[in-house]
């Protein structure tokens, strides 16, 4: 079987949870308490130098770019980014903070997780979602999503943990 590319997903910057340092996890996780920054990796000659090592902004490309762009969509409050020209990007699962874990609250966050997911051009359909509250964390809920990126036949799973 050929390779496959997945050039229409795109390329960005490389984002982590944990403010610069590169993320021991990997990006199909995140949380709302956590922060996303540049990842930064051992770079080249036109990086900064860092103690004795080069280090540069990190990437990621395709399938990853797909993953790190829906976790950020969903975790961007919607119209936080009016001023740049985008109106309707992000989320309102930040509207959410401070409500009961509850299955009104849980449904909502369905509602806008769908809604957040609908707008981003490179989903060609969205296969499950499931929002749990976690008995370990009653203030949090686990949203886990599958979805089919356009140009590919293989599902993408994401999930991430919201605070409320």
């Amino acid at each position: 079987m050929a390779a496959r590319t997945f050039s229409i997903l795109g390329s960005d910057i490389a984002l982590t949870r944990y403010v610069g340092t590169p993320a021991a996890v990997p990006l199909d996780t995140a949380d709302s308490s956590g922060s996303l920054d540049v990842a930064v990796v051992p770079g080249g000659s036109g990086g900064l130098q860092v103690k004795t090592v080069m280090q540069d902004l990190g990437s990621v490309a395709g399938r990853e770019n797909l993953a790190q762009a829906l976790i950020v969509r969903l975790l961007t409050p919607r119209g936080s980014l009016t001023g740049l020209g985008h109106p309707t990007y992000g989320c309102r699962l930040v509207t959410l903070i401070g409500e009961l874990n509850n299955e009104t609250t849980r449904n909502l966050a369905r509602l806008f997780t769908l809604e957040a997911l609908g707008d981003e051009r490179r989903v060609k359909q969205v296969l499950n979602l499931s929002v749990l509250g976690l008995d370990t964390a009653p203030d949090t809920l686990r949203i886990s999503f599958s979805v089919l990126p356009i140009d590919d036949s293989d599902p993408l799973a994401l999930s991430l943990e919201v605070q409320l």
